[in-house]
């Protein structure tokens, strides 16, 4: 078949070792034709140096070696004749099971096209294809992705077509053997692939909960026939999730999304569940409600951030970051609307979503650094500080997805409680105003007058541009909500947060807290604690959390026995007054109705 301008060629050439193969074909090359692999995959601020995983690259022109010059850490210049084609090749080791980056083994398959394609300096506009090969060793694997098909197998493999380097890049393939079913939605087909999924995954509760998921989210933003845009944003939609023993996250990309989550939260068949303790809900129903969380947060981006984006992002730079203040808009809001569409769907109910928005206000309280840092430079700073966690992090950032989604919050209830507008119209108006040129901060507030008549300004400026506490309670009893407060577990009481899993390993300090001026330092293992003292004094190991209560009681002083660098140390932890975290309950109804279930 011809060949579009560029064309790749991915083989799996050795899962054993983890390595792809690439065949890189331009037809027409520049004399001096320069070559990038991208540094970072949008959706996520991190320059990763993606080159790193690239080696044995070569250049041929009619069978004779083209000498490549590198120029940096991720690009290459090719001397060429501009007559002829230039095929380079080379390999790319993926071993890193994220979202984000390439995985291949004897199992699975999986790719960003940021991990493996070298951009064509000058030709990103033209039409790119890809071949995927299947390898014969691998027997009854498939391929997916949501590139247009050209000409591929009943299996996948085969040949993709893409308007640009930017669709090619923003399409990830998943190869390998997996569990596959679909639904339709808004016209769409919506095409679910899983991976890693155990004998008692029920597909179809999976489909028929995420068709609801879809529905919803069509209809919150295409809620008028005549809406700008309206009708189906593209042909059809993948979701590619891979199932493992403890991992979870999701990347958007504009027809189709990747997703990990733990392979005990996907929805079992009625025979397989679990029987939870009388009184007490299901654990494997709550991470079923985090995955669908998850599926409705990434879905949601097709609209809020691929292609209602900043205005910084109307045309990606792969080869360093790409700044800009509104991931607070972009991943905030979006944080804000999964759950609460989560709940009009009716896949959770009210208690539920107030469990959730309270947990998300309570991580906010909890965090010192939102005295320090606005979510504004929280967004500006996501490629050195929040993809770069350390024991400091709590103490010196927020983040821009939960504070950002706490400003959605307020935003909407300030909206409604005027009785004006909602949020919701809001997000359309912007859809509107905004699709294709791209959005700055100041078409929100525009939008934000324009429906309800006077300026926001102040507010934006004091809840995303300052350090100020935002207004959450009042807006909330407003609304109908009751804000209770009940004593924090203990490890907040102190100022201390663990490492997951095990012996209590100490992950963070709070700054100002109980535990720093104790002394305790992030690493230390707290391994013993004592009570009274002389002939009345009690000691005890511990060896969870909830030991620290059963065995001080109601002492305000007590003995920490750490240990640090091999050395055991005694630390004097004075107790504080007690901390609250914050629990809703709703109270008038019919208001809390209004903001969950209608609009204005």
């Amino acid at each position: 078949m011809p060949q579009s301008a560029v064309h790749y060629r991915v083989a799996l050439a050795d899962p054993q070792a983890h390595l792809f193969a690439v065949t890189l074909t331009i037809s027409q090359p520049d004399a001096a034709q320069r070559l990038s692999l991208p540094v970072w995959i949008p959706g996520s601020y991190l320059v990763r140096e993606f080159a790193k995983n690239l080696q044995c690259l070569t250049a041929r022109q009619g069978g004779k070696r083209v000498a490549l010059k590198q120029l940096d850490k991720c690009s290459w210049n090719a001397t060429c004749r501009p007559t002829q084609a230039l095929v380079l090749e080379y390999q790319v080791y993926a071993r890193d099971h994220s979202v984000r980056t390439a995985w291949l083994d004897g199992k699975r398959g999986f790719f960003n096209g940021t991990s493996l394609f070298l951009q064509v300096q000058g030709k990103e506009n033209l039409p790119h294809d890809l071949e995927l090969v299947a390898n014969p060793a691998l027997s009854g694997w498939q391929a997916a992705t949501a590139l247009p098909g050209v000409k591929t197998s009943r299996t996948g493999f085969g040949h993709y077509q893409a308007a640009n380097f930017d669709e090619l890049v923003d399409s990830p393939v998943e190869l390998g053997k997996f569990w596959s079913g679909a639904f339709v939605s808004g016209g769409i087909r919506h095409r679910f692939v899983v991976a890693g999924a155990a004998a008692s995954f029920d597909g179809q509760r999976l489909l028929t909960d995420c068709q609801k998921i879809c529905e919803t989210e069509i209809r919150f933003w295409h809620v008028q026939a005549d809406d700008p845009g309206c009708g189906p944003l593209h042909s059809d939609y993948l979701f590619l999730l891979n199932a493992v023993d403890n991992d979870y996250g999701g990347l958007e990309h504009c027809n189709s999304t990747a997703l990990i989550c733990k392979r005990a939260d996907l929805p079992r068949r009625a025979s397989s569940q679990v029987p939870a303790p009388e009184g007490k809900p299901a654990a494997q129903a709550e991470g079923y409600h985090t995955l669908l969380g998850l599926i409705s947060h990434e879905y949601f981006h097709t609209w809020c951030v691929k292609r209602l984006r900043p205005t910084e992002f109307r045309r990606f730079d792969y080869q360093q970051e790409n700044y800009t203040e509104l991931l607070w808009f972009f991943e905030g809001f979006t944080s804000y609307y999964q759950d609460l569409l989560l709940r009009r769907a009716g896949l959770i109910d009210d208690t539920a979503y107030f469990d959730l928005l309270a947990h998300a206000i309570n991580q906010v309280r909890h965090t010192p650094g939102r005295l320090l840092q606005s979510v504004a430079q929280a967004s500006f700073d996501a490629w050195v500080k929040y993809y770069r966690p350390d024991e400091n992090t709590p103490n010196a950032t927020v983040s821009y997805y939960s504070k950002g989604a706490l400003v959605a919050l307020c935003l909407d209830l300030s909206l409604r409680q005027q009785g004006k507008t909602t949020l919701d119209a809001v997000m359309r108006a912007l859809w509107s105003r905004c699709l294709g040129t791209g959005l700055s901060e100041n078409d929100l507030l525009a939008v934000l007058q324009d429906l309800s008549t006077r300026s926001f300004a102040k507010e934006i400026a004091s809840w995303v541009h300052s350090t100020t506490e935002l207004p959450l309670k009042p807006l909330l009893q407003a609304q109908g909500l009751r804000v209770l407060e009940d004593a924090a577990p203990d490890a907040e009481q102190l100022g201390l947060r663990f490492v997951d899993g095990g012996q209590l390993r100490v992950k963070s300090v709070l700054r100002g807290s109980a535990a720093e001026q104790a002394g305790f330092a992030a690493g230390d293992e707290w391994i013993g604690l004592s009570v009274g003292s002389g002939k009345s004094q009690s000691a005890w190991q511990l060896t969870k959390l909830d030991d620290i209560a059963l065995y001080a009681g109601t002492a305000k002083r007590v003995g920490a026995w750490v240990a640090r660098d091999r050395r055991l140390l005694s630390l004097t932890l004075t107790r504080p007054p007690t901390l609250s975290n914050w629990r809703l309950v709703a109270g008038e109804r019919k208001r809390v109705r209004q903001w969950l279930e209608t609009e204005l």
